[in-house]
């Protein structure tokens, strides 16, 4: 997160540090996990898919600062054009991947794919949005089942770094996420190559991370 918009090339990340680009502590989340916390408890509390208890738990997020650690100060403009108005982007322009950084504990449910398009629809409701959410979670699912990133990551071993774009669009983030996962060997390594792509570090960081989490365990986290 603190080099979020940072072009690549600019910065060189290789562990946890604070402020830059949002003048936070070490440590502070963004809206990604704060999104995905929300999904989590939703998820936890009542033990099905609930797209309105979820959409309740965001508004809760985004107007009352649930989920963060000491506010909101980072949201997405469809993200929070969904919240406020109460319904889903559904233009072509509206692809970020808003829906994307919060889907991955979708994969740890049985979820079916229609479920799966419902959550991403709570902001992102475009095809292309969806779509790339419900590969997702198919592709942390097979993780999960045990395949390696070798078998998930499709052609992307040993392509160059700049073929990856890692700006907002939610299949750049879905390619780049898996680009990092099956080009590096660790999570830690995972995690710091996503950052390193600059732009939008926090959100490339956070679908590769759970991915490397996946993969590695949460003992691979390194304690700092």
């Amino acid at each position: 997160m603190p080099y979020e918009f940072n072009p690549r090339g600019t910065f060189a990340c290789t562990g946890m540090v604070g402020y830059g680009t949002h003048r936070k502590p070490a440590g502070t989340w963004s809206d990604d996990t704060s999104m995905a916390l929300a999904t989590c408890d939703s998820i936890r509390r009542l033990g099905r898919i609930d797209t309105t208890d979820m959409r309740q738990r965001f508004e809760r997020w985004y107007h009352g600062g649930a989920y963060t650690v000491d506010g909101l100060f980072d949201v997405g403009g469809c993200t929070a054009d969904a919240i406020r108005s109460g319904r889903g982007r559904t233009g072509e322009y509206d692809n970020g991947n808003g829906s994307l950084m919060r889907i991955l504990p979708l994969a740890f449910t049985g979820a079916a794919d229609g479920e799966v398009r419902a959550v991403s629809a709570i902001t992102h409701a475009h095809r292309v949005s969806c779509d790339c959410c419900v590969d997702m979670v198919r592709i942390a699912r097979q993780l999960i089942a045990g395949e390696t990133p070798a078998d998930v990551a499709g052609d992307l071993s040993g392509v160059p770094e700049d073929e990856i774009r890692s700006g907002g669009f939610v299949c750049d983030t879905h390619r780049a996420a898996l680009w990092c996962l099956v080009n590096t060997g660790s999570y830690a390594e995972c995690v710091l190559a996503a950052v390193n792509l600059g732009e939008d570090t926090d959100t490339t960081a956070a679908v590769a991370g759970g991915l490397a989490g996946i993969v590695y365990g949460i003992a691979s986290i390194p304690s700092a």
